[in-house]
């Protein structure tokens, strides 16, 4: 049995009705602050990368098709055959379009969860129009039933707009890091432009020019785009609000601010020459800074361009070229598979709204609920499906939420070891615990489906406190009952917040 210290005092726990999980509002996570349209939620319900709420649910892929790159960028170091790294630019094995097609096919005959198929790379989608159309055309004609996504740069994308929109793809990704060419040029020393290398700034201006441009296009045609940021400490960290209040303007929807990666083992430019990453708190506090002029995606796991299943796994080993099947099962029944599974969890998604969803602030009733009470930070153990539902040992990322009086709100993810590696086999404990131990620091509580003794009193020691009491409970739901638990046992003082690593 997992050992419990002595029960907090126990609030019941009053469910609000109407909103879903933040206090911002009503609607899909991205749809809460500000209000989306009914058509454009209706087209992010199920895209695992566009909505916080599909991602516990749905399964995405990415097709290796497109290597080559048109501009240079000083954090990338692209790998085609490695299978060690979790990092953009990075796939084990570069497909041409009729396999990417085949494996493709295969993939959603395994995976019924699978909406998305995306082309994310090793490249840049749009330096391999050839190959990323070919294959699109492949998938859309097997099954129409599949979504069709694409990350780009955006040098290339205004000559391929009316493209993409033939094919009917409807969402679209660009990596924009800058509207400054002072900026942009210490973050790409070239682009590839009309056959030619062009550097420095007269190459950032015409990457800058070519991204805002596409971006206009596909908002025309009524695409949907998120815009990608890499955040880098000392370059561009000040300059992305200013980023994200210009492509808010320009029509997306949704803005992903994501942290340099920046280790030397990898071998970009950035990495060998000391730039360092953010920090946690440096990435939290600019993404609540683009907030008030932008959606801000919080879930995004900076995955590999071949990656496959839901967000935070990656089941691309299995599906390999050659572990696949030469042959594929009747396609027929496999979308119809596909079509029940999928509708069952749009059932339960909707169910649970029905129901009133989750715990999103604590009620006014609670009148002896003071003005200075702090946030708290908490980190979660799930397999999916938006559930408390994994066992310490087994996690290899915890999900990060903040509570506060107003309601939980989802903060982002941070990787771990591995704990156990099976029944009879475990890591180093001490390393891997002391390593768990500084990526959840800022956390107070951290809840799971089970934990055993000796990570239990390492993490208690540490101040955070596991807590498995709320297994199988959805995440918000039990965030807010610790939270509400926490209250009524006097440890939310404001007062209290000097000796608190919580942010």
């Amino acid at each position: 049995m997992d050992p419990k210290p002595d029960r907090i005092i126990q609030i019941p726990v009053t469910v609000q009705g109407g909103c879903a999980s933040t206090s911002s509002g009503c609607g899909d996570s991205h749809g809460r602050k500000s209000g989306l349209p009914a058509h454009i939620q209706a087209k992010i319900q199920d895209h695992p990368c566009y909505s916080e709420e599909a991602h516990h649910h749905f399964a995405r892929m990415h097709l290796a098709v497109a290597p080559a790159c048109n501009i240079q960028c000083h954090y990338c170091n692209r790998k085609y055959d490695c299978a060690n790294e979790s990092r953009p630019g990075v796939v084990s094995e570069v497909l041409k379009p009729a396999q990417a097609i085949h494996k493709a096919l295969t993939v959603a005959a395994s995976i019924p969860e699978m909406t998305v198929v995306g082309i994310a790379g090793p490249g840049d989608a749009l330096a391999n129009p050839t190959r990323t159309f070919a294959t699109f055309r492949g998938i859309r004609e097997q099954d129409p039933g599949i979504k069709l996504c694409l990350s780009t740069n955006g040098l290339s994308l205004p000559q391929h707009v009316d493209d993409l929109v033939a094919l009917g793809v409807d969402h679209v990704t660009i990596t924009i890091n800058s509207i400054d060419p002072e900026i942009g040029a210490r973050i790409h020393p070239w682009v590839l432009w009309e056959r030619r290398r062009v550097f420095g700034l007269e190459g950032a201006r015409i990457l800058i020019s070519q991204q805002q441009k596409g971006l206009e296009m596909l908002v025309e045609r009524g695409v949907l785009v998120k815009v990608n940021s890499v955040m880098i400490p000392g370059i561009n960290d000040h300059h992305l609000k200013e980023v994200s209040r210009r492509v808010k303007e320009k029509g997306a929807f949704l803005h992903n601010v994501m942290p340099l990666i920046s280790d030397p083992a990898h071998g970009t430019y950035f990495g060998l020459n000391g730039q360092r990453e953010p920090t946690e708190a440096e990435l939290s506090a600019l993404r609540d800074a683009c907030e008030g002029d932008m959606n801000m995606m919080r879930h995004c796991r900076q995955c590999r361009a071949d990656a496959v299943g839901m967000l935070g796994e990656d089941r691309s080993e299995a599906f390999s070229l050659a572990r696949i099947d030469q042959d594929l099962p009747d396609y027929e029944a496999v979308r119809e598979r596909r079509d029940q599974v999928q509708a069952a969890i749009r059932e339960r998604m909707a169910a649970r709204k029905r129901q009133g969803g989750t715990v999103t602030s604590i009620p006014s009733a609670a009148s002896a609920t003071p003005p200075s009470v702090r946030p708290v930070l908490m980190a979660v153990a799930t397999k999916g499906g938006g559930l408390v539902n994994q066992h310490f040992g087994y996690a290899r990322e915890f999900l990060i939420y903040k509570a506060t009086p107003d309601g939980v709100r989802f903060e982002g993810h941070r990787r771990a070891d591995l704990y156990c590696t099976g029944p009879e086999a475990c890591n180093d404990r001490a390393q891997v615990l002391a390593s768990t131990v500084r990526a959840l620091e800022d956390c107070e509580v951290l809840l799971c489906a089970r934990i055993g003794i000796e990570p239990w009193s390492v993490l208690e020691a540490a101040g955070i406190m596991p807590n498995g009491e709320h297994a199988m409970a959805p995440i918000e739901d039990a965030v807010m009952a610790v939270y509400r638990e926490m209250m009524a046992a006097g440890r939310l003082d404001m007062a209290a917040e000097e000796t608190t690593q919580c942010a």
